[in-house]
This record gives structure tokens, sequence and C-alpha cells, in this order.
């Protein structure tokens, strides 16, 4: 699998630490793009049913030919199906669009406190009580919010999927995700162009150094940090180049220093700013 190594989760199932993300990939790019990646080695798909692709990826695993244990698939509930029947009939649905009898990973997109996130994580605990989510988690949560996942629930989340960049680091987030054994996941890992971290000193140093591009630096400094990683790109060529980073190491300077660029430069949007409609 391109030499992209596993992590263990909490679950006791193994999740690929690199894998595509498909936020904002049109539907109609979807499953071409999806196919492309398992063709060159991805193992890993993270989608949502927000993102309106499910389809896609589901129709680009069925004819991938490779067998549905080898690839893990994550998918979304969105912010307006938390109360009363709605997760589960939201679960059924994105089980319906990707054409699968389970996800790997089931995630509360956002937790939006007034509708009702915990009890929509109860609902989740059913769906691996039946076999239909291997492991379930978190996106967005900030530390009040696994607090009370905490105080309400046994089940620890598998994963926590963050906004996690060389500037925005979240480190109290992490701190608090892995004491509780959670894992993190890093999204927007390139800080979706909105400030210049492929410009920053250290990582563009670092991939003189090693004969890569400052992008492949930036996401192999995810990787050695302990963070899961799924940059979205509908460039073929990118799409080869974010697979390509495992023949190389940061040395501990370089990882430090690129550690060191942390400013709290979030660049989405804060989870207590969230509601119900957004997209």
């Amino acid at each position: 699998m391109s030499g992209v190594p596993s992590l263990a989760l909490n679950t006791g199932h193994a999740i690929p630490q690199l894998g595509l993300g498909t936020y904002l990939v049109p539907a109609d790019d979807t499953e071409a793009l999806v196919s492309d990646a398992l063709g060159i080695g991805y193992r890993h798909i993270d989608a949502a049913a927000a993102y309106g692709n499910e389809e896609g990826v589901g129709r680009a695993i069925a004819r991938s030919g490779i067998p549905r244990e080898e690839i893990f698939v994550t998918t979304k509930l969105w912010n307006d199906r938390h109360l009363g029947d709605e997760p589960r009939r939201a679960f059924d649905e994105s089980l319906s669009r990707l054409g699968l009898d389970y996800v790997d990973l089931y995630l509360i997109h956002w937790p939006v406190p007034a509708v009702g996130y915990v009890h929509a994580w109860h609902t989740m605990e059913g769906f691996v009580a039946e076999g239909r989510a291997r492991s379930i988690g978190v996106s967005n949560f900030l530390v009040e919010h696994l607090d009370r996942l905490a105080a309400e629930s046994d089940t620890v989340p598998a994963v926590d999927q963050i906004e996690l960049h060389p500037a925005f680091q979240q480190r109290d987030v992490v701190a608090a995700a892995r004491a509780r054994g959670t894992a993190i996941e890093a999204w927007s890992p390139l800080g979706r162009g909105r400030y210049a971290v492929l410009e920053e000193a250290p990582i563009v140093a670092a991939a003189a150094a090693h004969g890569k591009t400052p992008a492949q630096v930036a996401l192999r400094w995810q990787i050695q940090v302990g963070n899961i990683v799924f940059p979205k790109t509908v460039s073929p060529a990118r799409l080869r180049e974010n697979l390509d980073l495992f023949d190389f190491v940061l040395s501990p300077e370089e990882e430090r220093a690129i550690t060191d660029l942390e400013r709290s430069g979030r660049v989405g949007r804060d989870p207590n700013e969230v509601g119900v409609s957004m997209r």
C-alpha cells in the first residue's frame, strides 16, 4: 500500500495514516478521482454526507476490484440530523449512497449543542454494536465537547478530526484527546492556501534538503507528529505527490522548527460558532 503506515485506534481497528479527502470535490468528478487514488495505492477515503458525493465514492470502491476490507471508509453525520431518529436515518442513507454494508469510521461532523450531539453519539454506539460502523468518532470537537462526551458516555471517540496545520496546532485539543486514547486527524493540513505555509523558511529549507516539495514536507511533518492526514486534490500529479511521503524523514531539528510555526492561525470556522445549517 505504497508504504503508508497504519495506526491502531482505540477500537482495535487500524487506520491508514494517509488518505484522500473529498471535501469540495464536485460530485461529477468524485468517482474518477477516487478510482485514480485507489489505483495508485490509496486505501483510506474520507467522505461526508454534507459533501454531496458519497455516491461517487461508493461507485469507485465497487468498480475497484479491491477487497472491501482493504479500504478504510469514513463518512459523517451532518448538523441537522442529531435528534430523534435522524441519526439512524442519516446513517442508513449514507450507507445506501455508498453502497456499503458498513463504514470503518462514522463521525459527528460538528458539535452543535443546540441539537444534541450527545443523543447522536448514543445512537451511533448502536451502529457499532450492529457491526455497521467499525469505529465512531467526532470532528471539530474542542476540549469542552470531549469532556461532555466523557461525562455522558463510556465510549471514547476513536478519532477527533480537527483543523490542524503548522500555524494552528490546537495543542490543548490534541493533548486532551490523546490522554483519552483518541487519535487526531488533521483537516486543512496545508492551511487551505489562506496563509503561506509552503513559503515558511523551515519548510522550504527542509524541502531543499530532502529533494521534496514544501507540500510534501508539511504533510510529512503531520505524519511524524502522529496525526492522520487526508489532503484533498483533484490533480493527478498532486495525488501521486501526496502519497510520496515515506522515503524520507525530517530530522528532529527540522520537525521542531516546523512545530515552532504555531501562531493560532485558524482558517476554518470556530466550532462554537457553527450552527445547524452551516455548509
